[in-house]
């Protein structure tokens, strides 16, 4: 068992899925985006975890599985938001403790790199902070504006320009079908835009998607109106056809997705965009996933 303090339900990456989920934070610190609901059960309102308990944790786990332990993921939605200073102590734990680890990594919010200078953010990679995944969702100001994301296009342009001047790979995710149908075209160039300038290690993209329901979502953003299966792929296939890409890894493989994609760009743009074309076209011999088989 390992010795860690988890409230439920707990969330990570998908590629995260043999790493140690290591709890810093519980919950998101700014929590008010509309599209996201995985941080609005009242257990998982937003505090910092104390110095003492983190530690402890590291020590005890290094303890009884430090030889074993190569990833650490660094919880809950909002690791950064941390003071520099802490999540330096806490990387220096986890070499001691867990000698084994080659890699940490996190989420990350633009806007908790703010308040942190390139230095800092320099200091955070030499310790050992290896990856980040940031959830850009939309390039497009009028999106993001819409969903309440507390984002914009520079902010996190900006926010993935200190990762990647500190060398610390980037995992940046794009929500599908976001701005709806008033906004598909705009949403797509514009996060296409903010990759190309960035140029992040990975891109993905997910579909957007309301388990509980759109009610949160639409008081927002009333005019919102969901994009069709065909809408979805001619959306991608826009989005595709705009990037510029030299090296990124590229997955559009979530469950949420109707369509599989993966390939690096830019070597791969052409197959994408025919596979794209080819679901367009003839969606009904496209290898696409079963309605069943989609959710988060």
């Amino acid at each position: 068992m390992i010795p860690i303090r988890y409230v439920e339900p707990v969330f990570r990456p998908p590629s995260e899925a043999e790493s140690l989920i290591l709890p810093v934070t519980d919950g998101c610190s700014w929590n008010q985006c509309t599209f996201c609901e995985m941080y609005t059960a009242p257990q998982k309102a937003f505090r910092a975890r104390s110095e003492d308990e983190v530690l402890e944790s590291i020590r005890r786990t290094g303890a009884l599985y430090g030889d074993q332990v190569r990833r650490v993921f660094l919880a809950d939605g909002d690791a950064l938001v941390l003071p520099t200073r802490r999540l330096l102590t806490i990387l220096a734990a986890i070499r001691t403790h867990m000698p084994a680890v080659r890699r940490v990594s996190a989420y990350c919010l633009p806007r908790n790199l703010r308040k942190k200078t390139q230095a800092e953010v320099d200091a955070l990679a030499a310790a050992g902070l290896k990856m980040v995944y940031v959830g850009a969702e939309s390039g497009d100001d009028t999106v993001l504006a819409a969903v309440n994301k507390g984002e914009t296009f520079d902010s996190t342009r900006s926010a993935l320009d200190m990762l990647g001047a500190a060398g610390i790979t980037r995992s940046v995710m794009i929500l599908n079908g976001l701005g709806g149908t008033a906004h598909s075209e705009a949403h797509a160039m514009a996060s296409a835009r903010l990759a190309n300038l960035t140029q992040p290690e990975y891109l993905s993209t997910l579909v957007v998607s309301f388990p509980k329901g759109e009610q949160r979502f639409r008081a927002d953003f009333p005019d919102w109106e969901p994009l069709d299966q065909l809408a979805l792929f001619r959306e991608m296939e826009v989005f595709l056809s705009a990037l510029e890409l030299k090296r990124t890894v590229f997955r559009s493989d979530h469950a949420s997705n109707w369509l599989v994609l993966k390939g690096t760009l830019g070597a791969d743009k052409a197959r994408l965009l025919a596979e794209v074309r080819s679901a367009i076209a003839q969606p009904e011999h496209a290898p696409l996933r079963p309605a069943w088989m989609r959710g988060l």
